[in-house]
């Protein structure tokens, strides 16, 4: 029989990046750049959607959807580690780590839908050009918003209650940096197979199912550029598809990468397999706004345009 205080813990220990304590403050400094190089990329994309009319279609609201997402992963994540590395704030409480594991997974299969939203946007623009206002229209984006954060709730939460019903009784020390499910689950004395089953398989099957969409989307965009007569009819239309395409390689790439690292590479150095973790939740956040300022021409000119004014006032 384990104690009522097992059940209800009140702290537990990240103990940052094991084997690498001596280099901690140096770490840090590159975090803390990412980091805000996320944060104020985010939010000029933000607020250049929000205040330019011009950027009022389905494509940049998903991408606004997008940025906002990641500034939560950001969020959720990088201030604890920075805190962690430069002024050994190790603990955090039972509360605040429930806290952070759901929104580092829920942000994660946001993402992941996102998406799939955006692949669907360009199958939309360039299968169906002549449609492409009648098909997304405001109330459509507004449901497939709901949906998302609808299904990614649904998904995510029943990890807390799942760690909630596990007794704590021995050790409360985390070797990470943050706090994510089955980590948490590990340290249960209990039996964790339902965690292990529902933490790996079911949001790894919703992500799978986004991946195929997302790969059948560009298979139908492909061919139907392909069918265009004109050299540059062609380009035009892949051009606007490298952006989407980037940020896909830079999510998917890294994470399935680190879920084959964590399930076959038990050579591979734990303290590596930590500071990969960190930079998987702390670059694309921080690079996908440059991605989209760089590859897409109408948010390229309206960000020049708000710095050229900021500079005539």
């Amino acid at each position: 029989m384990y104690n009522l205080s097992c059940y209800n813990p009140s702290s537990f220990t990240l103990v940052g990046i094991p084997g690498l304590e001596k280099f901690h403050i140096w770490i840090g400094i590159p975090f803390c750049v990412i980091y805000v190089v996320a944060i104020v990329g985010n939010s000029i994309l933000l607020y250049l959607i929000a205040v330019e009319r011009s950027l009022h279609e389905p494509m940049f609201y998903f991408l606004s959807m997008l940025a906002s997402t990641d500034l939560i992963l950001s969020t959720t994540t990088v201030p604890k580690l920075l805190a962690n590395l430069w002024f050994g704030f190790q603990e955090i409480t039972f509360s605040g780590c429930l806290t952070q594991m759901f929104f580092l997974h829920f942000s994660f299969v946001v993402d992941s839908a996102i998406l799939l939203a955006m692949a669907s946007d360009r199958y939309v623009a360039i299968c169906f050009p002549l449609r492409y206002t009648t098909i997304l229209t405001t109330q459509v984006i507004l449901r497939l918003v709901v949906c998302i954060i609808v299904r990614s709730f649904s998904v995510i939460l029943p990890d807390v209650f799942l760690l909630k019903r596990l007794p704590f009784c021995g050790t409360r020390i985390i070797p990470h940096t943050y706090c994510e499910h089955i980590g948490v689950a590990r340290l249960s004395s209990a039996d964790i197979s339902i965690n292990i089953w529902y933490g790996f398989s079911v949001p790894l099957l919703t992500v799978i199912s986004d991946v195929i969409f997302i790969a059948v989307s560009y298979t139908f965009i492909l061919r139907a550029v392909f069918q265009l007569s004109s050299q540059g009819a062609r380009q035009k239309a892949l051009s606007t598809c490298g952006s989407h395409v980037c940020v896909i390689l830079m999510f998917y790439t890294p994470a399935f990468f680190s879920i084959l690292a964590h399930r076959f590479g038990h050579s591979v150095p734990r303290n590596v397999l930590i500071l990969f973790a960190n930079l998987y939740v702390a670059i694309p956040p921080a690079l996908n706004p440059v991605v989209y300022g760089v590859k897409t021409k109408q948010i390229q000119d309206k960000f020049i345009l708000l710095f050229t004014l900021k500079k005539a006032q």
